[in-house]
């Protein structure tokens, strides 16, 4: 390199650019890390909380009660009234409300049925403004919690962290595909990223139920669900890894683990989320695998085809640019000219 070339020439040639540009890359992440996570689960706060109600409600305590709790709520819970309260339950079942308000006695007695598996943070929500309502507007309350979650995960968060595992192991598996097995074609490293993603899945289920009992998993249902979030992060790397070569970590990092883990619904509900991640959490990777997961655990026989459906998507259109544009993936052995021989392999 010569002496009189440029200062900045001679930096961009240097080692020193991409070192620079990585640094403020990572500086920029912390910063986005902690304020994706601290918007979305510091200060949760209702937005939408669909409720049932059953009962004598149009009588005027009851009407006072249900007025009472919109205020306490800031108008954020949607009451839905049903005929009979097997029918309201049956909305429970479904994932369509979070608590049952059975108005009674004309509207001097309330009993509200919440879900602590719908979201214990909801459900703490339901049942603390019902008693302030109740003690101020004069109506005997009574609250229960008619599908707790199990003793072994109080709070919910089991679910979360398993799903978080599978996310972050998914494309961390197909970083290291990348570096230390850059000469897999693209159907061996798809098959690759199934391989262990079906035994990764395998090991997150096995250590949480097996080993700690800290939920007791639907085994088979629980390992699908993991293994496919396994899948689909991996080739959502391999996708971004296609696309934009060394620089996919970036939007992975930004779809799966800043926008996609807080807005999943895992450790805070979705109705207590700002609007736009509430809105877009179930369409993203993260978010399905909570939602499936959870629906498998605490509301089997309910299972619902979106979470299913927004995974295979993904991991479709995943492997999808992956062979068409494979190319331009950093990796695969390289084909063989025609007419000349196949290199020798040591």
């Amino acid at each position: 390199m010569s002496d009189s070339q440029p200062a900045w020439e001679r930096f961009k040639e240097s080692p020193f650019l991409p070192a620079t540009v990585l640094t403020l890359i990572l500086s920029a992440a912390a910063g986005l890390f902690a304020w994706s996570y601290t918007y979305a689960m510091a200060n949760p706060t209702p937005h939408s909380i669909p409720a049932a109600v059953v009962g004598s409600y149009e009588h005027a305590r009851g009407r006072a009660f249900l007025e009472g709790m919109e205020k306490a709520l800031n108008a954020s819970v949607r009451v839905r009234p049903y005929d009979r309260p097997a029918a309201a339950r049956a909305a429970v079942d479904e994932q369509e409300v979070f608590g049952v308000f059975e108005v009674r006695d004309d509207g001097r007695a309330v009993t509200l049925d919440v879900s602590g598996a719908s979201g214990a943070s909801v459900a703490d929500v339901l049942s603390e403004a019902a008693l302030e309502v109740g003690e101020r507007t004069g109506v005997s309350v009574t609250v229960r919690d008619v599908n707790p979650l199990q003793p072994g995960d109080p709070r919910g968060l089991a679910i979360f962290y398993v799903s978080l595992a599978a996310v972050i192991i998914g494309f961390v598996g197909a970083i290291q595909l990348s570096v230390h097995a850059r000469a897999l074609n693209p159907p061996e490293r798809i098959a690759f990223t199934a391989a262990y993603a079906l035994l990764g899945g395998l090991a997150i289920a096995a250590a949480v139920d097996w080993l700690l009992g800290a939920v007791d998993l639907p085994f088979p249902q629980s390992w699908l669900i993991l293994a496919l979030t396994m899948f689909t992060s991996g080739m959502v790397f391999t996708m971004f890894n296609t696309l934009i070569g060394r620089w996919a970590m970036l939007p992975t990092w930004g779809v799966m683990v800043l926008v996609g883990n807080p807005s999943s619904g895992g450790a805070v509900s979705w109705p207590l989320l700002p609007s736009v991640l509430g809105a877009i959490g179930r369409w993203l990777p993260p978010g399905a695998s909570v939602n499936a997961q959870h629906t498998a655990v605490y509301f089997p026989g309910h299972q619902h085809a979106l979470p299913f459906l927004v995974l295979t998507g993904w991991a479709l259109l995943s492997c999808g640019v992956f062979l068409n544009w494979s190319h331009r993936h950093p990796g695969g052995r390289q084909k063989e000219s025609a007419g000349e021989p196949a290199p020798a392999v040591e």
